[in-house]
């Protein structure tokens, strides 16, 4: 069934949340400090955007592969059934840090239900994806594209991915259920939108 836009509780959490959450993040960051100050040095700009996808409107499976920060392989196949969210990100893109606890808030929220998230790290090597993942407490995968550029690839024909940081939300079928282009502006929108697409299969 269509996806029922909660397009005025995202405007509210937006304009309720916005400002304490980008304040309060990653305080003690230069980089996030820089990006917060205006200083977007490794940001690519775009404007903050939520583009939920009516079910009817949604394009094929996306099918793409890649390794983890940890040389482990990871797939669609090993998400296939869930709920993804899919994160792209580097490491000294500010609001990547800025936006890094949302993201595991949200992973912390539904990883027993059935939902994976998965980064993709666009720019970085393994070795700073894996101190990225430590200093900010990030505890799910994220596989290191910069070498094929084969996952950021596999989704182009499915949405540009033009600003860093852009996450997708899938539905069970791999399809993009959902768009986030920007810095996340708290973790109630993802998790509204997380929600929304696991009640579509109920």
């Amino acid at each position: 069934m269509p996806l029922k836009t909660p397009l005025r509780r995202i405007g509210s959490v937006l304009a309720v949340l916005a400002l304490a959450a980008t304040a309060a993040a990653c305080s003690n960051d230069p980089v996030a400090e820089q990006y917060l100050d205006g200083d977007n040095k490794g940001y690519i700009a775009g404007d903050f955007r939520v583009d939920p996808i009516p079910a009817e409107d949604r394009g094929e499976p996306v099918e793409w592969a890649g390794e983890t920060e940890h040389g482990e392989p990871l797939s669609s196949e090993d998400t296939a059934g869930k709920v993804t969210v899919v994160n792209f990100w580097y490491a000294s893109c500010g609001p990547c840090i800025v936006e890094a606890p949302d993201l595991e808030q949200v992973w912390q929220e539904y990883q027993d239900d059935d939902v994976a998230f998965v980064g993709v790290n666009i720019y970085d090597q393994a070795d700073t994806a894996r101190s990225f993942a430590k200093d900010n407490g990030v505890t799910y995968p994220s596989i290191v594209d910069v070498n094929t550029g084969s996952v950021k690839l596999a989704f182009a024909d499915a949405t540009p991915i033009q600003a860093t940081p852009t996450t997708l939300v899938l539905d069970r079928e791999g399809r993009v259920a959902a768009r986030i282009i920007g810095q996340l502006e708290g973790a109630s929108i993802l998790s509204t939108l997380v929600g929304e697409t696991l009640d579509e299969a109920a």
